[in-house]
């Protein structure tokens, strides 16, 4: 468990959108929490699938597959935050590392390879993936304060929600990791 006076004690926690959230693009969103410290923190949101697959991704960096592409027509690439939005980042099961993963746990890594896609589009690559375009970004200090005034509710994450392509549902099935149903919560919740 992640000491709260830690400055990297928010890592490897899903932010959920409180319902009140008027900001146009986090609105109902899970964001997983992979870097938190000093400096600030990133997060990639795991639930905004854009209109593009993963063999859209394919064909404009010209990686080809030696598997059925078909499947990848069905797999969307998701929205990941409002920075970097040219970026690529994959979130993937730490059973393999390639150029550039980052491990957040023992099951969770982070990457920004393409060899990582590359090994996907060949069936070489992690058994559990989501890749998204762009992350989201707080400066030291800012997402503290953006919790304290009750726009987030924290919850460790958990593997199987990250890679569930149930998009709509991820807010609230992150929020009942906690018992909690959003629809129920007052606008003031969690202060006194």
């Amino acid at each position: 468990m992640n000491d709260i006076n830690s400055p990297s004690y928010l890592e490897n926690q899903f932010l959920i959108a409180m319902p009140q959230m008027e900001d146009s693009y986090f609105a109902n969103t899970v964001t997983y929490l992979w870097k938190h410290n000093d400096d600030g923190a990133l997060g990639i949101v795991i639930n905004k699938p854009l209109e593009a697959s993963i063999a859209d991704i394919f064909d404009e960096l010209e990686i080809q597959c030696s598997i059925k592409q078909g499947a990848f027509c069905e797999e969307l690439v998701l929205a990941g935050g409002p920075v970097e939005r040219d970026k690529g980042f994959i979130i993937h099961d730490a059973s393999k590392n390639w150029e550039s993963s980052i491990a957040v746990t023992d099951e969770i890594s982070i990457c920004t390879s393409k060899s990582v896609l590359e090994d996907i589009a060949n069936g070489n690559g992690p058994e559990n993936y989501l890749i998204a375009l762009g992350c989201a970004g707080w400066e030291a200090g800012q997402l503290e304060h953006e919790i304290v005034t009750n726009t987030w509710l924290t919850v460790p994450a958990d593997p199987a929600l990250i890679f569930s392509c149930d998009y709509e549902n991820k807010p609230q099935r992150a929020a009942s990791l906690l018992g909690v149903d959003l629809q129920q919560l007052a606008p003031d919740a969690g202060h006194s």
